[in-house]
């Protein structure tokens, strides 16, 4: 063992080229090699060796030999573990020696660096295979435990003896292994995914190869083009019992994407033995704390720059640990492992592929990509009336104003408080002058009222959460107030709800009845049939506390099942030893699917927001007949089908602002939902020069609101301070360029062969076109920006900036944000006014930025902005422009919408036009037509500027200078 022994059995022919053999490649190697020794006849031989190992491929090699062909030499190495090849064997908290020992794993503490386990696995897992079957379109087979290597499970649960492993060849990009227990029906995720009724893939064309390693169990998927192995599973953690299920893979590299919701201070997870949970709950923004959502999905880059997604559809508690090996570990407290895997091979392609998967996002109305205002602590409508009119008179442009919870009666859903009487009217008149309006709901319903229908009837409806094998509601506690007391709220908010806080009953959304019965509420809050000038007209719903939140832990009297409330293995959750009801109601509590297959809250907790979400959204669209928008602070994959998402209750701090935009692009692209964080913070008071600067930036979110905290400064002063400069670029920009790509996206998704973008967080792009480099620190006036290798124009003077491939000092003093449009793309605009209802009647304009090659494409959707299924109905306008040196085509691809305003193009700016242009002429269906344009060229900006054009939307035309 650990010997390579060369004898030369015959030495009569000595080559002439004096051969030698110069490296050794081992194949299979476990562990690394970490020295090596070289001898002839016994005499140790000093030579400078180098060794490389591969963890993944196993591949251990040797170079700088110089072993002449026919001597004898003894090859010898030894071997140890790296540290950094450890898995954690006791992930629980307080590990001890004799708690490791007791696992049967090794102990070794490393003083240098505490994060590294002290206990790991020294043995291989125990499951090993047989009987796998092979088909056209995946294989199957069985996993058996042997029970000899069992390791003692400290209250893990024991293992379960057999499993079954089931991988399907999806599509030629996507593949799914799932690992269950087929003796035993097990919980499994109740969401839906789009999945072809058979596997459509043929290994001809499949970008992948599984192969099943036997003994001990585990998975490989290799990428066919390149080789790379980028899922290997063949580890000593691999576990499943009742409550305890634990699967490690080794990773094709250390830039992983994604997880959450969880604070991050970077895009890339840091895999320096960090461990970070998920299991929804009511956690403002905060570093290591599980947060509002759950996304159990990630995405890898390759070495070569390839790119592939993993979604593990699972919901129960879990958490994930990253380690420099690199590797991953999962670890979940119930359901099944059931992955899903989709090969780019590009980071777009990923996004592209695993939204088609869990759904693409719900098309959002024109008017909520406009600017949006809210406040927690509005005292009166009259104040709400007031701010309107005080935004108005600042020619401050905002399309959307909210209520939050202040305006119901004692925190109840579907009233109207007496200080927000005139809210109704209110409604009417400002939706007529062409705003919005949203209204807060959430999910828990007091059960204390003497005269609430929205009770009375869900009880009758039976739609709240029950304690099991009863007819007993679980109460908690969450933001209704009693009936009949007098609120002293100067007490602070925790002991007000503790004093006067009802019994809060939690309907299940998962339930037929449940749905049908929020449709009710929310159409008669909306319609008010018994007293039609009560009738609020709300245009959205913001749908917020229902990861589901609760202000104390567990029930009202305590929960009834310690084991479902403290499991065995509680994960790397926030306020870990006080176990699952942090926050929320009772593990036990009996919910039902909708064809009555009965599931304990503990296994469908966190879908309890993405339940919710669809139901409130149709309910809206029954009730506007508009497409409207849903906002949800709760998500999990697949939420944006139907909702948009805020990243909760962030703080008025600096490092808020890079960590909002580390918040906003994994959800906004692998959820793809519109998404935005509450501009210039909610908690604590936010400060001039940091709501200026998170105004720039909010600007670029596609969800853009402000929204602050019942008792902290007024943020909406500043906006009118600063007289709505990020706002008029938020109307210049985003309104101009959101029907082109409502998603923010990684420098890395479009250049992904540029390593300096793959570490790239203060910086995005908007769609491919438009890059913003926002200022994220205090009393900067500078940007240190990286432009990657493409043309780039100033968006504010159109010229050629000269700089790419390289970062690049920018100047940034307050007022300003740097933007930058790439060479190669075309973007409609429109000018801007104080609403969306406004500007869309406005003249409209094309940038044209020409590439190096001189040429440039885009394509513009437009609709009405309202209707449902405009899309799918084919009721739409899609538009394509190509650009060359001298021509501009601008050709109708769909044209099933015609807009009302009679829309026009009237100026065109061509950037980077290399020589001087004299005449402009505009033709039809071929021939030349009258047009009233001017044109002018700066031969300093290279800028064509063409303007008084009369191009219809909607009709073909081309456009040629010379």
């Amino acid at each position: 063992q650990n010997v390579l022994q060369m004898n030369a059995i015959n030495s009569n022919y000595a080559d002439p080229n004096k051969l030698k053999f110069e490296e050794i490649k081992i194949l299979g190697m476990v562990q690394e090699i970490t020295s090596i020794t070289v001898s002839q006849n016994n005499v140790m031989e000093n030579s400078m060796l180098n060794i490389s190992y591969n963890p993944v491929e196993k591949v251990a090699h040797i170079t700088g030999l110089q072993l002449e062909l026919g001597k004898s030499y003894t090859v010898k190495w030894t071997q140890q573990p790296s540290v950094n090849g450890r898995f954690n064997c006791y992930p629980g908290p307080n590990p001890t020696q004799e708690k490791c020992e007791q696992l049967g794993c090794a102990w070794e503490q490393v003083t240098s660096n505490p994060d590294i386990p002290p206990c790991y696995y020294s043995s291989d897992n125990a499951y090993s295979v047989d009987k796998v079957e092979y088909t056209s379109s995946g294989l199957s087979a069985n996993l058996t435990l042997n029970s000899a290597k069992t390791r003692a499970n400290e209250n893990f649960t024991t293992p379960i003896s057999t499993l079954r492993l089931e991988v399907k060849y999806h599509l030629n990009h996507m593949l799914q292994f799932k690992i269950y227990d087929d003796q035993n029906a097990r919980y499994e995720v109740p969401v839906p995914l789009n999945l072809p009724n058979s596997p459509m893939s043929t290994d001809k064309e499949r970008l992948y190869e599984v192969s099943v390693q036997k003994k001990p169990f585990g998975i490989q998927v290799r990428r066919k083009s390149t080789g790379t192995v980028i899922w290997d599973s063949q580890l000593p953690t691999f576990t499943f019992s009742d409550m305890f299920i634990q699967i490690s893979t080794r990773l094709a590299s250390q830039y992983i994407y994604g997880f959450g919701e969880t604070e991050h201070t970077m895009f890339r997870r840091n895999m320096s033995w960090h461990t970070w949970g998920m299991f929804t709950r009511d956690q403002p923004p905060t570093y290591k704390l599980n947060s509002y959502g759950y996304q159990p999905f990630y995405m890898a880059l390759e070495e070569d720059g390839n790119a592939h997604g993993v979604l593990l559809l699972n919901s129960n508690a879990m958490d994930v640990t990253f380690q420099p090996t690199p590797a991953l570990t999962y670890r979940t407290t119930g359901g099944i492992l059931d992955f899903y895997m989709v090969l780019g091979p590009t980071p777009e392609l990923v996004v592209q592929k695993y939204t088609a998967l869990i759904g693409r996002p719900v098309m959002p109305p024109y008017w909520s990509l406009g600017f949006q205002l809210c406040r927690y602590g509005y005292s009166n409508d009259s104040e709400i009336s007031q701010l309107v009119e005080g935004m108005k008179a600042a020619r401050i442009p905002y399309d959307v104003q909210y209520v939050d919870i202040d305006h119901m009666e004692r925190q109840l859903d579907f009233t109207i408080g007496t200080r927000f009487a005139g809210l109704p009217a209110l409604i009417n008149r400002i939706k007529e002058e062409g705003m919005r309006f949203i209204i807060i709901l959430d999910p828990a319903i007091s059960g204390n009222e003497t005269n609430y229908p929205t009770f009375s009837r869900g009880v009758q409806n039976n739609v709240f959460i029950k304690w099991p094998n009863t007819d007993d509601i679980i109460y908690s506690k969450v933001w209704p107030f009693l009936p009949n007391v007098q609120v002293n709220e100067s007490l602070p908010e925790q002991t007000q709800i503790e004093r006067y806080g009802a019994h809060a009953a939690f309907p299940d959304f998962f339930r037929n009845s449940t749905v049908e019965w929020w449709k009710r509420e929310i159409l008669e809050f909306y319609n008010n049939p018994t007293n039609p000038s009560r009738s609020v007209k709300f245009d959205g719903l913001w749908i917020d506390m229902n990861e589901p939140a609760a202000f104390l832990n567990g029930a009202i009297g305590g929960c009834r099942n310690d084991l479902l409330n403290m499991p065995p293995y509680i994960p790397h959750l926030g306020y870990r030893s006080d176990g699952l009801t942090v926050k929320t109601p009772c593990m036990e509590g009996q919910q039902y699917l909708p064809d009555g297959t009965p599931v304990r809250h503990y296994d469908v907790h966190s879908l309890y927001g993405w339940s919710q979400t669809k139901p409130t959204l149709d309910a809206l669209q029954s009730a506007t007949k508009e497409r409207g928008i849903v906002i949800t602070r709760s998500t999990y994959p697949s939420s944006g089908r139907w909702a948009g998402h805020w990243l909760g209750d962030n703080t008025a701090a600096w490092d808020q602002l890079a960590k909002s935009v580390i918040g906003i692009i994994p959800i906004g692209s692998f959820l793809n939902s519109q998404t935005g964080a509450d501009i210039c913070g909610f908690f604590k008071d936010s400060e001039y020069e940091l709501c200026l600067r998170w105004m720039q930036l909010g600007a670029f979110y596609p969800y853009s609101r402000n929204h602050n905290q019942k008792g902290t400064r007024v943020s909406h002063n500043f906006l009118m301070v600063v007289n709505g400069w990020a706002l008029a670029t938020h109307m210049n920009t985003l309104e101009k360029f959101a029907t082109q790509c409502l998603i923010i996206i990684l420098l890395t998704c479009r250049f992904v062969e540029d390593r300096t973008t793959w570490e790239i967080y203060e910086q995005f792009l908007w769609g491919p076109a438009l890059l913003i480099s926002p200022v994220m620190q205090q009393n900067a006036v500078t940007v240190n920006a990286y432009l990657p290798n493409a043309r780039w124009y100033d968006y504010y003077t159109d010229e050629d900036i000269g700089v790419k491939g390289r970062f690049q000092l920018l100047q940034a003093p307050l007022d300003h944000i740097n933007l930058h449009i790439r060479g190669g793309y075309i973007l409609p605009w429109q000018r801007p006014a104080n609403t969306t209802f406004y500007s869309r009647k406005n003249p409209m304009g094309l940038t044209v930025a020409l590439s190096d090659t001189l040429s440039a494409e885009g394509q513009l959707y437009w609709d009405d902005g309202v209707r449902i299924d405009a899309y799918e109905d084919g009721v739409y306008l899609l538009t394509s422009f190509t650009a060359n040196q001298t021509v501009l085509d601008i050709k109708v691809l769909h044209n099933g919408y015609t807009d009302q305003s009679k829309l026009m193009f009237t100026e065109i700016k061509v950037l980077g036009v290399p020589t001087s242009v004299k005449e402009v002429t505009v033709s039809q269906n071929g021939g030349t037509i009258a047009s009233p344009h001017i044109m002018n060229y700066n031969g300093t900006k290279k800028l064509l500027t063409i303007t008084n054009l009369q191009l219809e939307l909607g009709k073909e035309y081309t456009v040629q200078w010379s």
